[in-house]
């Protein structure tokens, strides 16, 4: 079966709340469901009164899990929250999240964003000392670390179990009596801290999933920064200092809400930026800018403020589609792409059309859109990309992990152009994308799926060259 995708998949969401006066449940509930852009397939909320713990799992968006009703325990008081794209392990239930445990230090809930680099490596040492794994994500070496740690506390158990850790991760950790949050040394992921007046605390991976519970933006957790939330407040601790930053910079360019704040930089005024220096790249000359939606629109305003031209709605898109799986025909892949979008003639018949979108993955999904276009009578069609071409894949918690399916990877961008049929291509070139993430320093991101410049030690293998990488071992 063919799935109708033509974007890089997000990696997840996490999400924690400590509260003494709230119902934490209710509140990452709704915590999940601004954070339901960051994954689709699945997922789950975690519990605990202080004495029992519990974890309520599912397959599908956060109000398909939790139709019937929300988690709920008399005395609740700390609660997190994950929704999930796969990246790696299998989309089954198996494999949903929070993940939970319970060891000989008592009970430990774990939810994870990103992608580790040496999880095949671990675990392989944990399987030959009798660890047994429930799941085949990379996830699980995290608890399994920490339940061997031998130290005293469980502050002491997270720090080592993390410093033996390469990759990609935000963590929300939850225990019987403390919240926790953990960020990767380098910064890969974001998260972040709120409060509410009542002595909530919030952790959240965007400001958005503050802004839904009416909570204060304290501050970004710090790179290497892990901390502590309990009935004393917020202790930080700083494990993984000294390391070269490498934030994602496409969680700007199409990860992201717009409406979030990270490290400092607005998503929104980021976008809006690459639509303004794209324009003066391009330097095209036509009759109207369009975005696809919805990705694509915050740059294609910029791309027309810029230009002086105007931004219409040139292309509408079926908000309730879901997910859709058709039979690899041509006929039918066609049919996938119109159920999704559709232009509107009366808008583009005659024009010259300056289409903007945040990224060309494998470029089938952009033909079919120029070709939708032209059927509507555009008289030319130009195509904008608001992030330079996908040559190399991420191994930092994105879905791309096979080279040869990026068409940056094997085509020069004439012949991408030629490609998708378009009469004009430019993408946004490395320089100019910098300039738009003006609150973070540049040589403080990861541009790797541009360059191939991987933050990745000299000599290590990124893990998993596959998602199913632990599914595919022999016997």
């Amino acid at each position: 079966m063919y799935e109708m995708d033509y974007k890089w998949k997000e990696e997840c969401g996490v999400y924690g709340v400590y509260s003494r006066t709230e119902n934490v449940s209710e509140m990452t509930y709704f915590g999940l469901y601004a954070l339901q852009h960051r994954g689709q397939e699945s997922a789950g909320i975690a519990l605990t009164d202080g004495a029992w713990m519990d974890v309520t799992r599912g397959m599908g968006l956060v109000n398909e899990v939790f139709r019937h009703q929300l988690p709920h325990m008399e005395n609740q008081y700390i609660a997190i929250g994950h929704v999930r794209y796969s990246t790696t392990g299998s989309s089954l239930l198996a494999n949903t999240q929070p993940l939970m445990v319970n060891y000989a230090g008592g009970k430990i809930a774990l939810a994870h964003n990103g992608n580790l680099t040496n999880a095949a490596e671990i675990r392989h040492g944990l399987e030959q000392e009798g660890t047994i794994f429930q799941t085949s994500i990379d996830s699980e070496v995290f608890v399994n670390l920490i339940a061997r740690s031998r130290k005293e506390t469980i502050e002491e158990r997270i720090i080592e179990s993390l410093k033996k850790i390469k990759g990609a991760y935000c963590l929300t950790i939850m225990t019987e009596n403390k919240l926790i949050g953990a960020r990767d040394p380098q910064g890969f992921r974001p998260l972040c801290l709120g409060k509410l007046d009542d002595g909530t605390w919030i952790l959240s991976s965007e400001t958005c999933g503050l802004d839904v519970n009416d909570a204060e933006f304290v501050r970004d957790i710090k790179p290497g920064e892990m901390v502590v939330i309990d009935d004393d407040g917020v202790k930080s601790y700083m494990f993984g200092e000294g390391e070269k930053l490498a934030s994602c910079v496409f969680e700007y360019i199409y990860f992201a809400r717009p409406d979030s704040v990270i490290d400092g930089q607005s998503v929104h005024a980021a976008r809006f930026k690459m639509g303004r220096i794209l324009a003066r790249e391009s330097k095209f000359e036509g009759d109207i800018v369009i975005s696809v939606p919805d990705s694509g629109t915050t740059a294609a305003t910029g791309y027309a403020y810029e230009a002086g031209l105007p931004f219409v709605e040139g292309l509408i898109k079926n908000r309730y589609i879901g997910r859709t799986f058709i039979k690899p025909t041509q006929k039918a892949r066609d049919t996938a792409v119109k159920l999704k979008l559709n232009a509107i003639r009366s808008v583009v018949e005659g024009k010259r059309v300056i289409m903007v979108d945040d990224s060309i993955v494998r470029g089938t999904t952009s033909g079919k859109i120029v070709r939708m276009l032209r059927a509507a009578g555009a008289k030319a069609v130009y195509m904008c990309v608001s992030s330079p071409p996908i040559g190399y894949p991420c191994f930092y918690g994105i879905d791309t992990s096979i080279r040869k399916e990026l068409i940056a990877a094997t085509k020069s961008v004439e012949e991408i152009r030629e490609y998708i049929g378009a009469d004009g291509l430019h993408f946004l070139s490395i320089e100019g994308l910098k300039q738009c993430v003006d609150c973070v320093h540049a040589d403080d991101m990861c541009y790797a799926c541009f360059n191939s410049a991987y933050p990745v030690a000299q000599g290590e293998k990124p893990a998993g060259d596959s998602k199913y990488v632990f599914e595919q071992r022999k016997c």
